[in-house]
């Protein structure tokens, strides 16, 4: 362990060296997993976690590593952590306090941006109440951080308004995405990505938030939920007071990355939500519950940019989402409940693509 790695453990993030001690920590190998008859996109499917509660795992510009959150060894809330494409040389990369959400690396591959609570103290803030169906917090408390921890680098980037989250980087690094409550409601913003120069993208009442650049970033793709009764305004209204943003349904979008051009891709009047495209600029991969009446079961869906050929991918697990594609496109990652043995339990899994 690098002398700059003591000093963001010890220092900057205040945890112990043995809390810390995952770093390179052996992982148990990918395993084959079987595929339903009908994911005929997914070929040679692998399991890169085993146990716990892992979400959110994205690769490295050179698709060399992925980087997830994770509820593991011992801690009772997410972490960051990376490890390469067979689940091996698992490291925790956060600082150990707080909880933790949204990942995402910068070009080179070593810096990430992700999302904390730890300023506000090492515990984990409460969780939401899944038992009227899947919800997220939106803690007051986190900012996001651009991370560098081999060289014991932790750059605050927001400092303003409640909720600062879903954050994705540019494919050039320059610019972060993401959401905020800071004007009153849930909206996109952009900034640099030292923090500087932020601008609001959109405005319409409601809920926008899980963005991603486009491959050539010209383009952005996010979920929403505008309120469409008044009854659902009051319930968003009153959810967002509790810091609580329950998805009854939500619709994908795109924008340029200006914020210009706003078009709504998806009526599916489902719950629609963790949108990534395609590196091909023509598709979106999504998790939907649109086949589900009950609305708890998720499976990851394909849709042209226009709102056509929505085709699904995912039959096996009652949850499937936060799908994202190697940069080349060959691959896709995403996280299931398939074949878990415990409640809650997701895991991360890769696939070669069959288009």
């Amino acid at each position: 362990m690098t002398i700059e790695r003591r000093a963001f453990l010890k220092g900057v993030a205040g945890v112990s060296l043995a809390a810390a001690s995952v770093r390179g920590a052996p992982a148990r190998a990918a395993q084959p997993a079987p595929l339903e008859p009908r994911e005929r996109h997914l070929r040679n499917l692998r399991q890169l976690t085993f146990g716990g509660q892992n979400a959110e795992a994205y690769f490295s510009p050179d698709g060399k590593r992925l980087i997830f959150q994770s509820t593991r060894d011992g801690r009772h809330c997410d972490q960051i952590y990376t490890m390469d494409p067979e689940g091996n040389d698992v490291r925790m990369v956060s600082t150990g306090r707080g909880v933790t959400t949204c990942s995402f690396f910068f070009p080179d591959g070593r810096r990430f941006i992700y999302s904390s609570t730890h300023q506000a103290g090492p515990e984990c803030p409460p969780r939401p109440d899944m038992s009227r169906g899947y919800a997220w917090g939106l803690h007051p408390t986190y900012h996001i951080f651009a991370a560098d921890p081999d060289r014991g680098s932790l750059v605050q980037l927001t400092r303003e308004g409640h909720y600062n989250a879903e954050g994705a980087l540019s494919p050039d690094g320059m610019k972060v995405v993401f959401t905020s409550h800071r004007e009153g409601d849930l909206d996109l913003y952009l900034m640099d990505s030292d923090g500087s120069n932020v601008r609001r993208l959109t405005d319409e009442y409601g809920y926008d938030g899980g963005p991603f650049f486009s491959w050539d970033g010209q383009d952005i793709v996010y979920r929403a939920f505008h309120p469409r009764t008044e009854a659902e305004r009051q319930e968003y209204a009153a959810n967002l007071a509790r810091h609580v943003f329950r998805p009854t349904w939500l619709e994908l979008f795109v924008m340029k990355a200006d914020g210009m051009g706003k078009r709504q891709v998806t009526d599916l009047r489902a719950a629609s939500f963790a949108p990534f495209m395609h590196p091909n600029g023509r598709q979106i991969i999504f998790a939907s519950n649109f086949h589900d009446q009950t609305g708890r079961g998720f499976a990851l869906y394909l849709v042209s940019l226009d709102g056509t050929g929505l085709d699904r991918v995912t039959y096996e697990g009652g949850f499937s989402s936060f799908p994202m594609f190697s940069p080349d496109g060959r691959q896709l990652v995403f996280v299931s409940s398939r074949g878990s043995r415990a409640p809650r339990e997701f895991n991360v899994f890769l696939a070669d693509w069959v288009p």
